[in-house]
């Protein structure tokens, strides 16, 4: 059986922050970690900010938890 994390945390945008989804659905932008662990309580996921940055359950794509803004080219 193959799985996958429920949350997605995507890269960062040019304009900043992240798209969040989980189990496919949008939940929204997210600009920290914050307000990513505000956006998972949404749909009862209650993880703290710690937590959101060590958790199994987020797959982080284009940089972890500390990566909120796009590098510059």
């Amino acid at each position: 059986m193959h799985s996958h994390p429920p949350v997605v945390v995507h890269p960062p945008s040019a304009t900043g922050g992240r798209r969040v989804r989980a189990d496919g659905r949008i939940l929204g932008l997210a600009e920290s970690v914050a307000d990513l662990a505000d956006l998972l309580a949404s749909v009862g996921l209650e993880l703290g900010p710690d937590e959101v940055a060590e958790s199994p359950l987020i797959e982080w794509r284009g940089g972890g938890p500390g990566v909120w803004a796009e590098s510059p080219p």
